[in-house]
């Protein structure tokens, strides 16, 4: 073969096992693999925050959402049931990386002081913590164990409305978690509106 059929081969490889290390649905992470770390994100509340401040927690949500995105404003009440269900041994962070107006940091003030949220609201306006991620919806949520570990991504249950969800994937992914168990249901296809990127993903 000639050095150019060679390195084509090569690099086909190269994306080829990219592509297998990857999830089904999530073309960046798989489950198993360390969850990226992350500081110095400022939150709603006027500090900054960092992973690393969550080590006491048996277990950490991360959910990508948004202001401006019906499908993630009609997880809200869910997420703040979750988060006060489970405060005693799982930190749910919510992060917001859209640049558009409606979703910018004074903005996301205001609707966490309206809401109330019980779990810091961090906004990421670089977008590299969705991108490392490989975050493409909101709201799409990741269960990281006590290594922190991916052990589940996707979304949060099976129905956007409330009243028609049946099976809750994050609920069960954590339950498993906080047995030390892995879930039955590691990843699914999470379902809202895409990430605002301002540049291609990585």
């Amino acid at each position: 073969m000639t050095g150019r059929v060679l390195l084509a081969l090569s690099l086909a490889s190269i994306v080829a096992l990219g592509a297998a290390d990857a999830g089904t649905y999530n073309k960046k992470l798989a489950v198993g693999d360390a969850a990226p770390a992350w500081s110095g994100l400022p939150g709603a509340d006027g500090r900054k925050h960092a992973l690393a401040d969550l080590k006491a927690k048996t277990a950490v949500v991360m959910v990508f959402t948004c202001n401006s995105c019906p499908t993630a404003v009609g997880y809200e009440d869910r997420i703040i049931a979750f988060a006060k269900k489970h405060a005693a041994d799982v930190a749910v962070v919510a992060v917001n990386v859209n640049t558009i107006e409606a979703d910018r940091l004074d903005k996301m003030e205001e609707r966490a002081k309206e809401k109330g949220f019980p779990f810091p609201y961090l906004y990421d306006e670089s977008q590299q913590i969705a991108q490392d991620y490989g975050a493409t919806y909101t709201p799409e949520f990741f269960v990281l164990d006590w290594d922190r570990k991916i052990a589940y991504m996707g979304a949060m249950d099976d129905k956007n409305k409330a009243e028609d969800a049946k099976v809750s994937h994050l609920e069960d992914a954590v339950t498993a978690v906080l047995k030390g168990e892995k879930p039955k249901t590691a990843e699914t296809l999470a379902r809202g509106c895409l990430i605002r990127y301002t540049r291609p993903k990585r």
